[in-house]
């Protein structure tokens, strides 16, 4: 009931015009956090807080005997938050300067929060902006302009999504690949930032409520449903075809040393065969000589997502004998969005509502703002 009176809220905030903001939180905690801005200052963590300046358009945030000091003095909250002056940004978007946290400029306000003794930095910011730093972290700038559209719907709905899920927390979203890569101003570009705005408030709907938009690399020829990627078996997440298995891209390939088999799973003599697979063939599960039957989600990520880069593979015994070799198609997960499919549908002539239409089946686009 509450996520059907969120999205009303945000659809009501859409018609006036509302800016949709996002809280995401930049890095792992840290005992201290160095911020600096043109204009820089700080403030209560709240939207219409009084800010004061920074020194210098700088300022040092630690904790200190279970509190937040900034520049020296303690801080009565448990959150602060920074925002910058007037923008310095000659890229057409208006807004104010962009904050440097601990190596990471952003666009928006930082608020610095304190959690288990150490320091969240968390980025808010307008959603749109958000996506700029999000487009060029998930997708290749060089991919057809209408993939990069759709790229940039997906990560919105997704993002909304999220952000649902998460009202009354501290922040929506982390920046990693846990969520969606979140990058910054590092990897903003024009042509991503034109995709954003060309779909500026669309998002995908399944009756009325943002879809779980979930998207990967490739699939290797064929998505995977949600219910066997990611267990979660939604209507609009099912196993469609795709044109990017004969790419190079979707093919790959990796030995895995015996000793690195014993360390991490207990498999002495190196043997595992493949004991189940979806309906799409990818793996499910695998067994060991020992009898021992390993999850393939689990194995991949003991593994390394970079390594194993998909569930759709075969295994046989490494050539030199050390080991086991595994020959793959695919990166990612495989449900919703395949990055690479759409890349080649664009380039065969597909406009993003059609590339969307096709990875997520029965969905309706929609313009909230």
């Amino acid at each position: 009931m509450w996520r059907a009176v969120a999205i009303g809220v945000l659809c009501l905030g859409s018609a006036a015009q509302a800016v949709e903001t996002m809280r995401i939180q930049m890095e792992d905690a840290a005992k201290e956090a160095t911020l600096s801005g043109e204009g820089l200052s700080f403030g209560v963590d709240a939207e219409e807080a009084r800010f004061s300046p920074s020194p210098f358009g700088r300022s040092v945030v630690r904790v200190v005997e279970g509190h937040l000091d900034v520049d020296g003095a303690i801080w009565p909250e448990q959150a602060v938050r920074f925002r910058a002056g007037t923008s310095g940004l000659d890229d057409g978007v208006p807004g104010r300067a962009p904050i440097r946290a601990n190596g990471f400029e952003v666009r928006g306000d930082v608020v610095a929060r304190l959690h288990r003794g150490r320091i969240q930095l968390i980025n808010v910011l307008p959603l749109e902006d958000y996506l700029l730093g999000v487009l060029g972290s998930e997708m290749p700038t060089s991919f057809p302009e209408e993939a990069l559209k759709a790229q940039a719907v997906a990560a919105r709905t997704y993002a909304l999504e999220k952000k649902l899920e998460a009202l009354d927390q501290p922040f929506h979203m982390g920046a990693s690949v846990i969520h969606q890569v979140y990058g910054g101003l590092r990897e903003e570009d024009p042509r991503t930032r034109a995709a954003v705005e060309a779909t500026r408030g669309e998002v995908l709907t399944w009756e009325l409520q943002p879809i779980e938009a979930y998207f990967h690399a490739s699939c290797g020829g064929r998505t995977e449903d949600g219910a066997d990627a990611l267990g979660r078996d939604l209507p609009y997440l099912k196993s469609v075809s795709c044109p990017c298995g004969d790419l190079p891209a979707a093919r790959w390939e990796v030995t895995v040393p015996r000793r690195e088999l014993e360390r991490t799973f207990g498999i002495r003599d190196g043997e595992l065969r493949i004991a189940g697979r979806t309906r799409t063939g990818r793996v499910s599960r695998l067994v060991a000589s020992n009898g021992r039957v390993i999850d393939a989600v689990s194995f991949r990520a003991k593994l390394g997502y970079t390594r194993i880069k998909s569930l759709s593979f075969d295994v046989t015994p490494a050539q030199n004998g050390d080991g086991l070799h595994f020959t793959g198609r695919g990166y990612g997960h495989g449900a919703g969005l395949c990055q690479w499919g759409a890349k080649v549908m664009a380039a065969r002539g597909a406009t993003y509502r059609e590339i969307l239409a096709h990875y997520y089946p029965g969905t309706e686009l929609q313009t909230l703002y």
